[in-house]
């Protein structure tokens, strides 16, 4: 399979955009050959700025339950009603730096 394609997001399920293949278990986890999901770039860069390989393994193995996490259903809400050629900026989330801890 090619590394990008175009089609419909997995996760924000807008059509026409770029895809990339995200393993729902991160391959530093374990997840090499479990299954993957064509999620498009912005939302694959969302997902790894909120959390931490170990979160998304424990926490989040599905796309259903990315779906209805609290953080990333904010976000989904949002990159739907975006045209499918926007660029998004992307920033860690404060969790993610090391803030609040």
């Amino acid at each position: 399979m090619a590394r990008h394609q175009t089609g419909r997001c997995e996760l924000c399920v807008r059509y026409e955009v770029t895809l990339t293949e995200h393993h729902l278990i991160p391959k530093e986890m374990g997840g090499t050959f479990l299954d993957t999901a064509m999620i498009c770039i912005p939302c694959h860069k969302q997902i790894h700025a909120l959390y931490t390989n170990e979160e998304l393994a424990a926490r989040l193995p599905s796309i259903e339950a990315l779906r209805t996490d609290e953080k990333l259903s904010k976000y989904i809400k949002w990159i739907r009603k975006q045209p499918a050629g926007r660029l998004v900026r992307t920033r860690k989330s404060n969790s993610r730096r090391g803030y609040g801890r």
